[in-house]
């Protein structure tokens, strides 16, 4: 009697426990906590551009002169701050490491890409990734000129028949990347515009291109550039790209091209 006696305790404490379990994960269940969701500025605010500095090394990142969210709404402001400080940082970064120690290390950037071993892939898709991004973001303003002017312009109708022709071309390349790559404007050796595309980090300065040349504006179509905002819908992406190029600068770009 005494060892059923224990069992029995045992068996009535073992069902209390449950049913006391039970009765509280029900009360949890009824309960409703309001959490507040995050405004539209704690959403949008991520970071500051000025904080974002390379390691040290014989590159570094090219200065965003505007907010993460100034691009708004063509380019979300999380898709900048992921793209400018992580994306583009960690090429920097690693670029760095590459060079660091080797002769390399004190060549200009275009010298870099002459001498650029294709075999070498790390060097490669780092050098790409540090070039590509910075002229990127160089071309890039919250309030878009519309067209080019000036010389530019002139060398666009020269060579394209008008800016809606090249236009269209050019947003072709970039659609019509397979995968991840870039779609450039470019000045060739005998100082004409063309427009070509490159998969993965590649560009046109780098040997054996289809079509090589002093790139003067590029158009990131790797996912992390675009896919937040426009999901799959990359020609979306592309036609808004069109608002924030900084035609100035690419302008600029070119007459530096040509003196060369």
């Amino acid at each position: 009697m005494k060892v059923l006696n224990q069992k029995s305790v045992l068996l009535v404490l073992t069902l209390s426990i449950i049913i006391i379990t039970s009765s509280c994960r029900k009360k949890k269940l009824t309960e409703v906590v309001e959490v507040p969701l995050p405004t539209t500025e704690q959403k949008m605010t991520i970071g500051d551009p000025e904080d974002v500095k390379a390691a040290e090394g014989a590159f570094n990142v090219v200065k965003l002169p505007f907010k993460y969210d100034a691009f708004a709404p063509t380019i979300d402001a999380m898709t900048m701050e992921i793209h400018y400080s992580r994306h583009y940082l960690t090429y920097t970064n690693n670029l760095n490491k590459a060079l660091a120690g080797t002769d390399l290390a004190t060549l200009p950037i275009e010298e870099l890409h002459k001498k650029l071993d294709m075999s070498n892939a790390e060097l490669r898709n780092n050098l790409g990734g540090y070039y590509n991004h910075s002229l990127y973001f160089e071309i890039l303003t919250p309030k878009g000129e519309g067209k080019p002017k000036d010389s530019l312009a002139t060398a666009i109708d020269r060579d394209f028949g008008s800016f809606d022709t090249f236009k269209a071309l050019f947003s072709d390349a970039a659609n019509k990347q397979f995968g991840s790559g870039w779609a450039w404007l470019v000045v060739d050796k005998a100082g004409k515009l063309q427009v070509t595309s490159t998969p993965n980090q590649d560009n046109p300065l780098m040997p054996s291109q289809t079509i090589s040349g002093k790139p003067i504006l590029a158009i990131d179509v790797w996912e992390h550039a675009y896919y937040l905002g426009y999901q799959n819908k990359r020609m979306k992406y592309i036609d808004a790209f069109f608002d924030v190029i900084n035609w100035k600068k690419v302008g600029e770009k070119y007459d530096e091209a040509i003196k060369k």
